[in-house]
This record gives C-alpha cells, sequence and structure tokens, in this order.
C-alpha cells in the first residue's frame, strides 16, 4: 500500500493514500501539502493551466463553505501533479470515508460501521454495489520505505451498498471480538461486480474493557484533590472527542494514557501528589475555561530547579498538524536537552488544537467555527503560562516564546498581542503582519528562515524582519541557504537558546505586565 507524505508546518506525517480517519485528516493540512507540492513541482504549460482550473474551484468552493468539494479539488490537484490523470475512478475512491460511532473501541461491545461519501464523484455505476471489508494491522518496513499491511481477518463481504452513500450511508456490522489490543485498519473496498472502484480505510484501537477503565477512571477523577483531577480525567475526556469526531486520534496512545491516568489516581489515594518535586520531562493537563475540554501540555523541569530561586521560561508553539509533544519528540529532541543544558523551565501547549494557529487570524480562517477555535488557541497558550507561573518559581522577567512555522506565526501573534510578557522571541520558518511590527519594537527576536522553504516563503520572514527593524527592535535573522522547512530548525536551536540566555528585561518593563 503506496504512502504519501503530509509536509504539515512541523513535521511530515505518513498517512495511507485510502485512509480516511474519523475525523477527517484537517483541511488545513492538506491545503499546506498541494501548495508545497505546487511549490516543489512549479507546474508549466498545459499543467499550469489544469492546476489553475484546481485552485479557482478550491477557491470557489472554500468561498461557498464547501469543504467536501475543497477535498475533492486538492486531491485532484495533487494528482496532476504527481503526473497522473484525474479520473472517475479516482473521483470516487477519494469520496470515501468510513465513519462509526466510535474509533477507540472495546471489542466487547458490538461494533458498527457506515460507508459514506463526502461529495458526489462523476462516475456511472450499476444500482447495487459490493463491499469488501477487511481487518488490517500495519508492519513497520526497515529502512525508511513504505510499511505494509498484513491481513488480520475478513469482516465479510456486504451487497446491496447504494450508488449514493451521501443520501443513503451503508452501514455493516463488524467482528472485532477476540482481536488483541492495538491499532488497526478497518479497510472497505467497493466493487461494481468484479470491478473494482476504491477502497477507503478507518483506523480504529481496539482495546477489551475500555468501557469499565474508563468508567473506573470518570470516578476516581470525582474523588482525587482538585489539582489532579484533568490528570486522570484526560483519557475519558480526548477519547470521548475521537469518538465524536471532535479531534482526530493522532499519535494519542491508549493504553499509555490509560495507564498513567490510573497511576496518578493510585497516588491520589495514597496521599501523594506524583507530580511535586518532580523534575524532567512529563504531562500534566487541565481544563481549558470556555472549552470545558481537557487539555495536555509537555513541562521539562531541570534537575537544578529550586522553588527558592526562580527559573527562566520557554514556552514553545508547534507547527500545524503537532502537538504538545513536538518541541519534545522532534528536532532530535534538542529542545529539552537544551533547557536542561541552561537551565530553563521548558513548557509546550497543544494550542486547543493541532490548527489553532494560536490566535492569529493571518491562516486560521474567517466562520464563527475558525474564530473560536483561534481564540481559545491563544486562550490556551495564556492558561498553561498561567499554570507554569502558579507551580513553579518563574523569572518573570526571562520569560520566552518560541515556535515553528505555526508556531512562529502564533509567536509574532503572541508577542504583539501581549508584548509585555516577553523578554524575547524565536520564530522559525514563519510569517507575520508588519503592521504589529511596532508593538514588538522592545523585544529582542532570534528569527530563522531556509531561503528554500516550499511550505511557507522565505519572503515571509525577511518582510517582518525589516518590518520590525525599521520599527526600532532588535533582530537577529538567520537566512539558511538551500534551508527548506523544517530542516533549518535542529541546527539553530543551540545558537537560538545560546541567544535566550542573554536576554532579560529591565525591572521596570518586568513589572509592567
Amino acid at each position: 500500500m503506496r504512502l504519501v507524505r503530509f509536509c504539515s508546518l512541523l513535521v511530515c506525517l505518513a498517512v495511507p493514500v485510502v485512509a480516511a480517519a474519523q475525523a477527517l485528516p484537517n483541511v488545513n493540512l492538506t491545503r499546506v501539502l498541494y501548495n508545497t507540492r505546487k511549490a516543489t513541482v512549479k507546474p508549466e504549460g498545459e499543467l499550469k493551466a489544469q492546476v489553475d482550473a484546481v485552485d479557482a474551484a478550491i477557491a470557489e468552493a472554500t468561498k461557498l463553505g464547501q469543504t467536501g468539494e475543497v477535498r475533492r479539488q486538492i486531491a485532484r490537484g495533487l494528482t496532476l501533479l504527481d503526473g497522473r490523470m484525474w479520473t472517475p475512478q479516482l473521483d470516487y475512491q477519494h469520496s470515501l470515508v468510513l465513519r462509526a460511532e466510535r474509533t477507540v473501541v472495546d471489542t466487547t461491545a458490538p461494533y458498527t460501521v457506515r460507508l459514506e461519501q463526502i461529495y458526489r464523484p462523476a462516475i456511472e455505476l450499476t444500482p447495487v454495489l459490493t463491499v469488501d471489508v477487511r481487518l488490517l494491522r500495519r508492519v513497520a518496513a526497515a529502512g525508511g520505505a513504505a510499511p505494509t499491511f498484513d491481513v488480520v481477518r475478513p469482516l465479510g463481504t456486504f451487497d446491496g451498498a447504494s450508488r449514493d452513500l451521501r443520501e443513503s450511508p451503508f452501514e455493516f456490522d463488524v467482528a472485532v471480538e477476540g482481536v488483541p489490543d492495538g491499532t488497526y485498519v478497518i479497510e472497505a473496498a467497493v466493487r461494481d461486480g468484479a470491478t473494482a472502484l476504491g477502497a477507503t480505510t478507518l483506523a480504529v484501537v481496539l482495546h477489551a474493557g475500555l468501557n469499565r477503565r474508563l468508567s473506573a477512571l470518570e470516578a476516581a477523577a470525582a474523588a482525587v484533590p482538585p489539582a489532579l483531577r484533568a490528570d486522570v480525567a484526560y483519557p475519558a475526556d480526548y477519547i470521548h472527542k475521537v469518538n465524536r469526531s471532535r479531534v482526530g486520534l493522532g499519535a494519542f496512545d491508549v493504553a499509555a494514557e490509560l495507564a498513567a491516568a490510573e497511576a496518578v489516581a493510585a497516588a491520589a489515594s495514597r496521599g501523594t501528589d506524583p507530580f511535586a518535586g518532580r523534575s524532567g520531562d512529563f504531562e500534566r493537563h487541565y481544563v481549558l475555561e470556555g472549552a470545558n475540554e481537557v487539555m495536555p501540555y509537555r513541562v521539562y523541569v531541570p534537575t537544578g530547579y529550586q522553588p527558592a530561586r526562580p527559573m527562566p521560561l520557554v514556552v514553545a508553539l508547534h507547527g500545524l498538524g503537532g502537538t504538545e509533544d513536538s518541541f519534545f519528540d522532534s528536532y532530535a529532541r534538542v529542545t529539552p536537552t537544551l533547557a536542561e543544558q541552561y537551565g530553563f523551565l521548558l513548557v509546550a501547549p497543544l494550542g486547543y488544537r493541532v490548527d489553532g494557529f494560536y490566535g492569529s487570524p493571518l491562516m486560521g480562517g474567517g466562520d464563527a467555527a475558525a474564530k473560536r477555535r483561534t481564540e481559545l488557541s491563544e486562550k490556551d497558550v495564556l492558561g498553561v503560562l498561567a499554570r507554569m507561573k502558579a507551580q513553579y518559581a518563574v523569572d518573570d522577567s526571562r520569560i520566552y516564546l518560541i515556535g515553528h512555522s505555526m508556531g512562529a506565526i502564533g509567536t509574532w501573534s503572541l508577542g504583539a498581542k501581549y508584548p509585555d510578557l516577553w523578554a524575547a522571541l524565536v520564530p522559525f520558518s514563519g510569517v507575520g503582519s508588519p503592521a504589529a511590527a511596532a508593538r514588538m519594537k522592545a523585544i529582542p527576536q532570534y528569527v530563522v528562515h531556509g531561503d528554500a522553504d516550499p511550505t511557507v516563503n522565505v519572503n515571509g520572514s525577511r518582510t517582518m524582519v525589516a518590518a520590525l527593524k525599521a520599527a526600532g527592535a532588535t533582530v537577529t535573522y538567520v537566512e539558511v541557504p538551500g534551508g527548506n522547512h523544517s530542516d533549518v530548525v535542529v541546527p539553530e536551536l543551540p545558537k537560538a537558546f545560546a541567544f535566550l540566555a542573554a536576554q532579560k528585561k529591565s525591572k521596570t518593563a518586568a513589572t509592567q505586565q
């Protein structure tokens, strides 16, 4: 099974071509993939004319709020940029999606799946179609090769699927009892007689006894001290959001998250706070006011931390499609190592959603849902900052904000909106509003961008740096020759931390927050 690379603003996510999760792949991520691919291919002649027509169709569908049609046109554009023809069969395949009431599934309970469509494809079909369903498991390949999928068990052949799966979704029961716990893929392949039309998949996590464990955690969360309640409640809250299609499963490890929450509940039952006096790398949680959802955030506490001695704090904002784990687990895991080296507290919020944009209006979208998402994203960053200041001795004169791509967009947005908070900013591969530069003129900045970035054009940083310098800001700008969107981060992070270590607000500025 061939893989395609979805290059997010932060990391590259490997996603099967036929994959369609309960919550569909983030439309902002697919836009970034498409635009990055265009910048790489640089279409000319007839191909450019075809891609221009796709772009016009995307713009029109976006204006009308037709997200399914946006997805269709992006799929069409990517096919053309790959040098392939967009056929009625491909149109049909990309229309398919599998959905269910749950994608994190207790295998001891009955399970039903629906085959649907997100748009009406241009293809002629017979009145009755057949669906062959299998349970697959991903097998990692060596040497960076694309993974393969083993068949765990056939789940049945079902006749009678409608030609119009938007009007009449096709529902079928699947038997997952007795399947070992883990992550799997349900594949539904549609055929018209002997003619294969296309397939789609649904990623699921199967876990025997899940409902019982979630009920036990919800009961435990009500009994633990308030400071630990969100840490215990997090798995149930997140799994409920996944099953309601509010978020994608992403890298959420069901077994590990359940075990971590149960360990916190067990410690609390013994009268112990497992986070008190803890150093190193760990995750915490809290309830975001206004969203009524449990938000995760990742923390690094240096081994030399002493409550009596305030420490600098670095707030790290991930890129589009990333999470609170990105600055800890990606970039060769350099960031927590540097935090330990320099004696910095380090915290990374989720920012409400993987595409929250931290309050920036530049790329967050203009409808009511997007506006709410960006507002809550900003609120999450500020909420996590407030929690760090309440839980640790933070030096208010040395709070730094860094970010990559979407995180850089957020860095410049929050830097301009709350200039009194930050002692320095470090945006990697970003873009900002030059009109906001004057509000950041007192904040020293270290800006990095590759001049071959196909995802966020280097002019995004060039324009901001020029505006910042014109406003009187102190800016160190590193433009990496041949650097792409992500490979500029790891080599520059040590230099960025050395820059941060030299920055401190004056006492006057620190007391005006």
